[in-house]
């Protein structure tokens, strides 16, 4: 029953922890790697316009998440300028305000967008609309004759926007198509024309206006398309194609309408340029972004909200257990035997900036002196507390006085000596002297060796980066080294060392 009951729990906290894990990776993509990268796109939009001496008000549209894609930053440069953001429908601006202005007025807004695997867009709820057409009385006319036309030609909505866009993009339309598009249509005008058409014809429709993400575009051109709600979803369509199009994956959704990106008031000249850039940047800083701007729960509470300080000091914390959980391996199952149970873990992360073989140097340096004014102190005949007390302060002159003197000597490395955990120090000192009274010095130089190996072997997993980095981004893979840590509790089956020690026998037995 209680052999049951541990698997149970180890079961449990092995299955927490990978569901979790499994969840930012797949779901919230979290990188498994430090140094994987990820291609962001940032856009700069610089509106210019003529201020009159006068009150000026510019509007600007702001992007949105669409699907995969998400803007997980974004920043405005208006000196002086006052600015507020609105929801209008599906699209968002930005109010650019200020009582007086004179001259060449210049506006930056910056955005950043990244692309996601997982789209976890909630679809709007607003119910599709159908838009009044703008069309004078002689459009309106011409619209109809076109929509009956489409009409007996079409089999069903779909086919019914692929011929009208088909007709609209045509280089040599038919008459009434130039009376509805006018001189020299540029591809906004006709998905405008698109739209107004089918909601003429009773299909919700509107003009996309958006950009392409592209590696590198110092003047970007805005793109066009159609957005017609069928089937219970909105479809998009490009113009030239006039079909059923999923788009180029690099087209940005900006706005819906067909009002141009910026407008403005009491001003003149108004001019506007866009620039994309594309950059690689750390997967786990855009993760992290993108996951703020959905407003990630899990994320919420993850260490990732504190101070960077402090998560550099859990960076280190969280990898002690990894080298616990090897310290167990090698002390149960492999037969290591050690000064204590996390001493060499302990003295491993003081190797993190001592480095591995100044820190064995040190380690021996110090202990060494401990250990023979220990034994000197055993002549005395002191208490116990007495004893350690006295042992620790020899422990901290030791180190005070390897510092002083590798300073001097120009050995900064030996400044790093303080980092030792003195306490531990001094219990490994009375630890090896007991065992040197009662086992003798072969015994006491077995366990300080094995103390030195595992020390190593756990400083160079605690240091290695992808060790680091998963912990720190997944701490909760920790569960399921708790789940195995509780299952090599009850191994207690022979050790690989067993093996060496008991070869006689094995030979005897044969």
């Amino acid at each position: 029953m209680k052999n049951r009951h541990l698997y149970i729990l180890a079961g449990v906290l092995s299955l927490v922890g990978i569901c979790l894990f499994l969840y930012k990776v797949l779901v919230l993509e979290l990188p498994l790697r430090p140094e994987a990268k990820t291609t962001n796109w940032e856009v700069e939009v610089r509106v210019t316009f003529t201020a009159r001496d006068d009150a000026v008000k510019l509007s600007l549209f702001l992007p949105h998440n669409e699907g995969p894609l998400v803007v997980i930053d974004q920043s405005f440069l208006s000196e002086g300028y006052g600015v507020t953001t609105v929801s209008e429908g599906v699209n968002r601006h930005a109010h650019f305000s200020i009582r007086k202005a004179t001259g060449e007025q210049a506006i930056y807004y910056r955005f950043v967008v990244h692309r996601v695997l997982v789209d976890r867009s909630e679809k709007s709820a607003e119910e599709p609309r159908l838009q009044t057409p703008r069309f004078n009385e002689e459009r309106m006319s011409a619209a109809r004759g076109l929509i009956r036309d489409l009409h007996a030609k079409s089999a069903d909505d779909e086919t019914f926007v692929r011929l009208l866009l088909k007709v609209l993009t045509s280089p040599a339309p038919p008459e009434r198509v130039t009376m509805l598009l006018g001189l020299a249509p540029g591809m906004a005008r006709r998905m405008d024309v698109a739209a107004q058409t089918l909601n003429m014809a009773g299909i919700p429709a509107r003009a996309v206006n958006g950009i392409r993400l592209a590696d590198f575009s110092r003047n970007a051109q805005t793109v066009h398309w159609l957005e017609a709600y069928i089937d219970d979803d909105w479809k998009a369509f490009a113009g030239r194609e006039g079909a059923h199009n999923p788009l180029s994956q690099k087209d940005f959704p900006w706005w819906r309408g067909s009002r141009p990106l910026a407008s403005v008031e009491g001003a003149s000249n108004l001019k506007t340029s866009l620039t994309v850039t594309a950059a690689a940047v750390p997967a786990l800083r855009s993760a992290l972004a993108v996951d703020l701007a959905h407003g990630t729960n899990l994320l919420a509470y993850s260490l990732f909200t504190l101070p960077l300080g402090t998560q550099q000091v859990y960076r280190i914390i969280l990898t002690v257990p990894i080298g616990v959980f090897f310290l167990t391996l090698l002390r149960n199952v492999v037969g290591v035997r050690t000064f204590g149970t996390f001493m060499p873990v302990l003295i491993a992360i003081a190797f993190r900036e001592t480095h591995v073989l100044w820190g064995l140097i040190l380690f021996t340096l110090v202990v060494s002196v401990g250990l023979l004014v220990r034994l000197y102190l055993e002549n005395l005949r002191l208490l116990v507390v007495p004893r350690l007390s006295s042992v620790l302060i020899v422990v901290v002159l030791t180190m005070a006085a390897i510092s002083v003197v590798s300073h001097k000597l120009g050995i900064e490395r030996g400044l790093s000596v303080a980092l030792f955990p003195m306490v531990i120090m001094t219990m490994t000192v009375e630890r090896m002297s007991v065992t040197w009274d009662e086992r003798g010095p072969a015994e006491m130089m077995r366990l300080g060796v094995g103390s030195l190996i595992v020390a190593v072997i756990a400083h160079f997993i605690m240091v290695n980066a992808y060790v680091e980095h998963i912990c720190l981004v997944f701490p909760e893979l920790l569960l399921v080294v708790l789940a195995c840590n509780l299952l090599l509790g009850r191994y207690s089956g022979y050790r690989l060392l067993d093996l060496h020690r008991f070869r006689a026998l094995a030979g005897r037995h044969e």
